[in-house]
């Protein structure tokens, strides 16, 4: 089921956060969007890129991304059918978004899970037993 948009916003001091926010609030949103930044990708190529993901959820959350103009999918007319899905002009405006979560999650990802890897442990890693 989709998620319900809003129709209107308070125009409250966080109602543009909001806004932005709505638009990539799924489990895998930003990340579809994340790997559509270097360019047009077909559904089975995002699919690889995330393996986490079901092909129910991607279908899902390609669609509301393009219900919502941040993607756009191309169909042609073969057989079997092809669809590539790349970001619109409007998704192209979220990268520097996406490039910062990335930057931050790169840094601080070692606060909630798996230590960030350094210079030392990729050295130890390389060096046979």
């Amino acid at each position: 089921m989709a998620k319900a948009h809003h129709t209107r916003f308070d125009c409250s001091p966080g109602c543009s956060v909001e806004a932005a926010i709505g638009l990539i609030d799924g489990k895998w949103k930003s990340v579809i969007l994340f790997h559509l930044l270097d360019g047009t990708l077909r559904f089975n190529e995002i699919r690889r890129q995330i393996p986490a993901v079901t092909q129910r959820m991607l279908t899902n959350q390609l669609r509301e991304l393009e219900a919502d103009g941040l993607i756009t999918r191309k169909v042609y007319a073969q057989v079997p059918p092809k669809v590539e899905y790349s970001l619109s002009p409007l998704g192209l405006t979220i990268k520097p978004i996406l490039t910062a979560l990335k930057a931050w999650g790169d840094e601080n990802i070692g606060l909630y899970g798996k230590p960030k890897q350094t210079a030392t442990d990729l050295q130890a890693a390389s060096i046979p037993a």
